[in-house]
């Protein structure tokens, strides 16, 4: 299928600007405030309440952000890590898909601002994000919640919460109801077919995924461990069940296929879903690319019907 039109237009736009920087010729910084300005907050668009507090994990305080949904509740709790390589991106850029998640889903969304590379290499991240889900677990009446916890996020967040679904079943932790995993990072190796077609020319790109694997977890050996490669565990069995969305233009697109398979393959209960036309990080543009809103409306569905 074609690029989708919005984005055909928003590609070309930018041809015909100057050439910019790839992300690995910035520095973190530099990296965090292009994302910044990329994903804008949009306090158009409505959240019943939202609120920011600290809570401590195992390495220290964790700042986080609670979306509650209009109505008396209960309601499920959705686990929001957000994207960016484990290296940029915050409670900021992940702003807009929460509150439409916890708007459209009616769920508590609990957005984590975990530790980033490379301040705070692999495993600090792991750490921070199940940490949270321990808190949320050991919090639920306070956050009006029914006592299901699913756990979501874009990209490196995908990979995150594949991650913490495997450290809840292994360390005996919270009960996860549902893992929602965005286009994630679930595996360090860069040579499958879709990095060949996709490395280039659609926003992610083969260079910064190097990037933020050499800035998150420098030690190679690692990279292969479960806690950053989930893909490459050696038990997949009993694990929540997924939704796994891809995007056709994606060079993450061929790992997260191959994580739905060997989940299913494992006894695991999974729907994979590839988005056609779109490309890694769509889910930042549905609220403006009509292109972008249908697997925005479908994840809302498949979370409704997992955690209400």
């Amino acid at each position: 299928m074609p690029l989708a039109p919005e984005y055909a237009a928003m590609f070309e736009q930018l041809a015909e600007q100057p050439p910019a920087p790839g992300l690995w010729e910035m520095t973190p910084e530099e990296g965090r405030e292009m994302y910044r300005a990329m994903r804008p907050m949009n306090p158009e668009l409505p959240i019943h309440k939202s609120e920011d507090q600290v809570i401590h994990g195992s390495l220290g305080d964790i700042p986080i952000r609670i979306y509650t949904p209009a109505g008396e509740g209960p309601f499920g709790v959705l686990m929001n890590f957000h994207g960016g390589g484990w290296v940029i991106g915050d409670l900021d850029t992940a702003d807009a898909v929460c509150r439409e998640l916890a708007t459209l889903a009616q769920v508590v969304v609990v957005s984590v601002d975990y530790r980033m590379a490379p301040e705070a290499p692999y495993p600090a991240a792991v750490h921070d994000a199940y940490d949270a889900t321990v808190w949320a677990a050991n919090n639920m009446h306070a956050l009006n919640g029914n006592g299901k916890i699913g756990l979501t996020g874009e990209s490196a967040g995908g990979n995150l919460s594949a991650v913490v679904a495997l450290k809840a079943r292994d360390e005996h932790g919270p009960q996860i109801a549902f893992q929602c995993l965005l286009y994630p990072v679930v595996d360090c190796d860069l040579t499958r077919p879709s990095y060949a077609e996709n490395g280039e020319g659609y926003l992610l790109e083969t260079k910064t995924m190097q990037w933020f694997w050499d800035t998150y977890c420098p030690n190679p050996a690692q990279r292969k461990e479960a806690d950053a490669s989930p893909l490459l565990a050696t038990d997949l069995s009993n694990l929540p069940p997924a939704l796994i969305v891809t995007a056709e233009f994606d060079p993450l697109r061929d790992e997260g296929e191959a994580y739905a398979d060997a989940l299913e393959a494992a006894g695991n209960q999974v729907t994979a879903v590839r988005y056609d036309g779109m490309v890694h990080d769509f889910m930042a543009t549905a609220a403006l690319f009509e292109s972008s809103r249908k697997g925005l409306l479908e994840t809302v569905s498949a979370l409704k019907a997992a955690l209400n």
